[in-house]
């Protein structure tokens, strides 16, 4: 039952995200050969090393999602659910001073941010529940939620 349960969550965030880069390729094309495409995202302008600061917490986002889904891969929902919150969720604010960097954001970037760590702290919890439950469905629908936060930022704003 735990392994069904796993390798369902697995495929679905495998699935998720294939289709969230199908859909980013559908609406922002490729750059030609010899040409630069057009990029219609937002450019947020940070103090250089509140940009370094920031792609670096967004690698550890990524990072953390890898180790999650490694997690529930092994059968270790437990784990998954603590990385999510140490590293994504509401619990991560302070870790990444989100509050420093939010004052230089555009307020729909500050949304989407808000909402994926939100969505991490209650995955978190839904996962807590698969472990006992054995049904990975509302897991996986806050997974799903986790990730669009990620996509829809990156579809929207840019740093130069």
């Amino acid at each position: 039952m735990r392994l069904k349960l796993l390798a369902t969550m697995t495929a679905a965030f495998i699935s998720v995200g294939g289709i969230a880069l199908a859909q980013h390729h559908q609406h922002h094309g490729h750059p030609r050969q010899g040409g630069k495409a057009h990029d219609p995202r937002v450019l947020v302008k940070l103090p250089p090393k509140m940009v370094d600061h920031t792609l670096a917490n967004m690698r550890d986002h990524l990072l953390a999602l890898q180790e999650i889904t490694e997690a529930l891969s092994k059968g270790d929902a437990n784990k998954a659910a603590a990385v999510a919150e140490q590293r994504l969720g509401m619990t991560a604010l302070t870790l990444h001073n989100a509050h420093e960097v939010a004052r230089y954001m555009p307020e729909g970037m500050q949304q989407a941010g808000t909402a994926m760590h939100r969505a991490a702290s209650r995955f978190a919890i839904e996962a807590q529940n698969a472990d006992v439950s054995g049904d990975p469905k509302p897991a996986l629908a806050v997974l799903s939620e986790v990730m669009m936060g990620c996509v829809s930022c990156h579809a929207g704003y840019r740093f130069k």
